[in-house]
């Protein structure tokens, strides 16, 4: 896997469909995504900061219960194989490195419904 790259899932309700399905966690430097594996609603968010910070936790403010996974992926600054902190809410996302405290923080930018064929009259890709 690259470098500063997390894939990852974790099984809840979704937003949209509000079916038990798998929200697929996909992380790069410049966007993490949240798509649900059954109707393909998905969120997108943009980088806000990144720094190397002290040991601790963010606080969690959501409109919806905060994720708090633990994927295993390399670190992008320290270049360490170990656990990362993600958290997700609604309206932002949040990686940190356990190792050496990189963290970046992104914020809600742009919700889509990926599966939806623009041909069938009953499909509302805007979400409202």
């Amino acid at each position: 896997m690259k470098t500063g790259f997390i894939y990852t899932k974790y099984k809840t309700d979704c937003y949209h469909c509000h079916v038990d399905a798998d929200q697929v966690i996909k992380v790069v430097p410049q966007q993490a995504q949240v798509i649900c594996s059954n109707c393909g609603a998905t969120r997108v968010f943009i980088p806000r900061i990144h720094e190397v910070g002290t040991t601790g936790s963010f606080t969690p403010i959501s409109c919806y219960d905060v994720w708090n996974l633990e994927p295993t992926a390399e670190c992008r600054n320290c270049h360490t194989t170990g656990i990362h902190d993600l958290f997700v809410g609604c309206n932002h996302f949040t990686v940190r490195c356990r190792n050496c405290g990189f963290t970046q923080f992104y914020k809600f930018n742009l919700q889509y419904i990926g599966k939806c064929d623009i041909e069938e009259e009953n499909c509302d890709p805007v979400i409202r």
